[in-house]
C-alpha cells in the first residue's frame, strides 16, 4: 500500500511537471496575444510630411486597425535622423517603442563623427518593409539615350557636368558617388535639401543629371520632362518598368536603393518581434497599401527579422567604404 501510494504520488508529480512544461511553452504566445495592452509609440527620426513620416503613419494606422490599440507617430527630427534614432535605442525594450527608419540607420554611423547609437547592438530588427531604387535621370537636352552614352559624354567633357541628389549621405547620393568613383568620372555633386528639390533642379536643367528617389522622379519621367536611364537595383522597378537596371545597362556593380525598416530596442521579447513582423507582412499585403506604396514608388518586401539585420550589416560595410573613398561628411 505504501509503495502504491508513492508510485501514485510520483505519477501525479510527473503529470504536474508535464502540465507546467506545456503551460510554459504557451506563455510566450499568451503574452504576444495580450500585446499591445496600451498605446504604442512609433518614433520617426524626421519631421512630419517627409517620406519616412508618410510611410510610418500608413503602417501605424493599419497596426491600430489590426489590434484595436493605438499606434501613434512621434516625430523626433534632427541631426540627419540621429536624435530620434538614439532616443528609440534608449527606450524600454518592452514592445511599446517602435522605430521606423530608412537607410540612414546603417549609413549615419560612418557619416557622422558621433551617431550616438549602434545599428546592430542597440536594435533588434522586425522587418525590412519596402525598398525603392535610386534612379539615374537626365534632362532631355542631354544628348544621351543610355548609361554608356552618358559615361562617354562625361569623359569627353571633364568637369562640365553635375548631378543632383537629395542631400549628402542619402542613398541616391551614395549611389551617385559609387557611379563616379567606380568609373573614375569627373562629375560634380550638387546636394539639395530633399528629393523634390533635387528633381526640380534636374527638370529645370540647372543640374542636368540626377540620382534621385523614385517617387519624385516618376511623374517627370512619364511627362517627358526627364529621361530615365537606369534604376540601381537588380530587378526593374514596378514604377518604371521600361527603364533598364544598371546591370542591364552594363554596370552590375552600381547597385543601391532606399528602404524603410521596422526596428525595436535591443532585448524586446522575441514573441513581440514575431507578432510585429507578422502584422507588418499582413499590412504590406493589403491591396490598398500596395496601391499606396506604388504611388510612393516603393516595392513591398516584408522580410524576416534576420534578413533585415543582414541588410543593415551589408549596407553598413558597403557604404562606409564609399563614404571614406569619397570623403563625404555630414552637412
Amino acid at each position: 500500500m505504501i509503495l502504491s501510494r508513492m508510485t501514485l504520488s510520483r505519477r501525479k508529480l510527473m503529470g504536474l511537471g508535464a502540465g507546467l512544461a506545456v503551460l510554459g511553452a504557451r506563455l510566450p504566445a499568451a503574452r504576444a496575444q495580450a500585446y499591445p495592452a496600451h498605446p504604442v509609440r512609433v518614433i520617426v527620426p524626421f519631421g512630419p510630411g517627409g517620406p519616412t513620416d508618410v510611410f510610418a503613419r500608413l503602417m501605424a494606422q493599419k497596426w491600430s486597425e489590426q489590434t484595436g490599440k493605438q499606434f501613434y507617430v512621434e516625430n523626433v527630427g534632427g541631426a540627419g535622423g540621429n536624435i530620434g534614432t538614439a532616443r528609440a535605442a534608449q527606450a524600454a525594450a518592452d514592445g511599446y517603442t517602435i522605430l521606423v527608419n530608412g537607410g540612414n540607420q546603417a549609413v549615419n554611423p560612418s557619416l557622422y563623427d558621433q551617431a550616438h547609437y549602434d545599428p546592430i547592438k542597440d536594435f533588434d530588427s522586425v522587418s525590412l518593409a519596402v525598398t525603392a531604387p535610386a534612379v539615374l535621370t537626365v534632362h532631355p537636352t542631354v544628348p544621351v539615350q543610355s548609361v554608356r552614352e552618358l559615361v562617354a559624354l562625361i569623359r569627353t567633357n571633364p568637369g562640365k557636368y553635375s548631378y543632383a541628389s537629395p542631400g549628402a549621405g542619402t542613398p541616391p547620393h551614395l549611389v551617385g558617388e559609387l557611379f563616379r568613383l567606380s568609373l573614375s568620372l569627373d562629375l560634380v555633386h550638387v546636394p539639395f535639401n530633399g528629393g523634390g528639390l533635387a528633381i526640380a533642379a534636374a527638370v529645370a536643367g540647372h543640374t542636368p543629371i540626377s540620382f534621385g528617389s523614385t517617387a519624385p522622379a516618376v511623374p517627370h519621367v512619364k511627362e517627358g520632362r526627364l529621361r530615365a536611364l537606369a534604376v540601381a537595383t537588380k530587378t526593374r522597378s514596378q514604377a518604371l518598368p521600361e527603364t533598364p537596371t544598371m546591370a542591364e545597362a552594363g554596370y552590375p556593380d552600381i547597385i543601391g536603393e532606399s528602404w524603410f525598416a521596422i526596428f525595436v530596442p535591443a532585448g524586446t521579447p522575441k514573441e513581440v518581434i514575431a507578432l510585429l513582423n507578422q502584422m507588418t507582412a499582413q499590412t504590406i499585403a493589403q491591396q490598398d497599401v500596395k496601391e499606396r506604396l506604388a504611388v510612393l514608388g516603393y516595392e513591398p518586401v516584408a522580410s524576416s527579422p534576420e534578413e533585415c539585420t543582414a541588410r543593415v550589416r551589408m549596407d553598413m560595410d558597403k557604404w562606409a567604404k564609399v563614404i571614406r573613398s569619397a570623403g563625404i561628411k555630414a552637412q
